[in-house]
Order: C-alpha cells, then sequence, then structure tokens
C-alpha cells in the first residue's frame, strides 16, 4: 500500500499440533513486518526509476528497518492484537514511502507501476520461498517457510483490493476513464469506513484465492 498504512489481517489456519501453531503464530507476526518494509520499499524504488526521487531524498530508499518502523502501528498494536485474539486476525503497518506523483515521467501509466510494485515484490518474495519449499525435503522448517509465503500472498492480494487507501485503488484510478471521477472522489471520501467495514465482514472473501495461491506456490504445503 503505497502513501498510507500497510495493512495485514489474517484467519489463519489451525495447525494439528498447540504448540506448532504458536510458533506459526508468532513466526508470522515476524515475518509481517519485514514484508510490509519490502512493500513499501518498492513503491519507492519504482518511483525512483520512473522519475519521482522522492523517497530516496528522503532517505527512505532503504531497507532498513529502522526506516521504515512505526512504534504503534508495526509493533504495539499487531501485539496487541496477538495477545486479544490469539492471532486470528492481525493488523499492522510501516511508515508510507514519500511519494509524488506529478514527478512520475508518465502522468498515466506512472502510478500504476508504482501502485502495482509492493504487491509485485510480495509475489516475488513468495514465488522464491516457494520454489526454495518444493525443492526441499518435508519437514518442519517447510511449514514455517510456508507462513513466509502465506504473508506475502496476503500483503499482495488484501492491498490489491481497489479501496482506498490500499493499492488497489491507485490501480482502479489509472483505469477508470476521466468521466467516472465521481467514483473515485466517493471512495477517497469515504475509503477507511469502507475498508472497516471489508476487513471485518468481507476479508473471508479473499481467504479462498490467498489459500489457492499459497498452495499454488509451495506445491499443497501449508500451516
Amino acid at each position: 500500500m503505497h502513501g498510507v498504512h500497510e495493512v495485514a489481517s489474517s484467519n489463519l489456519v489451525t495447525p494439528t499440533n498447540s504448540f506448532m501453531q504458536f510458533l506459526s503464530l508468532l513466526f508470522f507476526f515476524v515475518i509481517i513486518i519485514p514484508s510490509s518494509i519490502l512493500h513499501e520499499y518498492a513503491h519507492g524504488w519504482m518511483a525512483d526509476q520512473l522519475g519521482d526521487p522522492t523517497a530516496r531524498y528522503a532517505g527512505r530508499l532503504t531497507l532498513n528497518p529502522l526506516k521504515h518502523i512505526d512504534k504503534w502501528g508495526t509493533i504495539l498494536m499487531p501485539i496487541l492484537l496477538f495477545l486479544i485474539t490469539g492471532g486470528h486476525f492481525l493488523f499492522a503497518y510501516a511508515k508510507p514511502v514519500p511519494y509524488n506523483s506529478y514527478n512520475l515521467k508518465n502522468q498515466r501509466t506512472g502510478p500504476l507501476w508504482v501502485a502495482l510494485a509492493g504487491p509485485f515484490a510480495n509475489l516475488i518474495l513468495a514465488t522464491a520461498f516457494g520454489l526454495f519449499i518444493r525443492l526441499m525435503p518435508m519437514t518442519n522448517l517447510s511449514i514455517f517457510l510456508s507462513v513466509i509465503v502465506y504473508a506475502n500472498v496476503l500483503l499482495a492480494v488484501f492491498n490489491l483490493v481497489p479501496i482506498p487507501p490500499l493499492d488497489g485503488s491507485k490501480v482502479l484510478y489509472a483505469v477508470l476513464p476521466a468521466s467516472q471521477y465521481r467514483v473515485i472522489q466517493f471512495l477517497e471520501q469515504n475509503g477507511f469506513v469502507i475498508l472497516l467495514i471489508f476487513v471485518f465482514f468481507g476479508f473471508k472473501l479473499l481467504v479462498p484465492l490467498i489459500s489457492f495461491l499459497t498452495g499454488l506456490f509451495t506445491g499443497g504445503i501449508g500451516f
């Protein structure tokens, strides 16, 4: 998600072993933070490649977590939600990378590529770990590595939902004709409320897709 908080929520499949469940949930929590940072970095990197050096000038075009961590959104809030819900619902975000679309060389397609860069980075990471899982013997390590795949697939899919402030809204804006400006105006004015409603009542619609892609990348190995 570019220019806004990074969000992740999860309804995790319960493994047969409760200890493994706890370790998987804890590992998911640890992984979602660097995955979110990579997501934000990708937005800044793509913007820089397309003509906007804002993130680079701000010192944010780096994978150094200290430059991206938000004390509340990246650490305290996820821990609180983890304890309250037992890991059934996780929500975290990294500080948004600054970005000025007016600096992009192509004002029409530039914002589209910047928006897609974050989810695409997560899918690349999911693909890499998925291939590694397929090549290694089936062990408990495979289960934990599948959590990395799941977390990154979740970030990619969730952020492509076309609701502000998620990346999917920027993709939608890029393909909508100018005559549909009222749709954009409505979403911008009500996006946060719509997103909250979706998180609590519509996220379950994404679970089959997230599970399918995770299985596709890992060869059916999951947690």
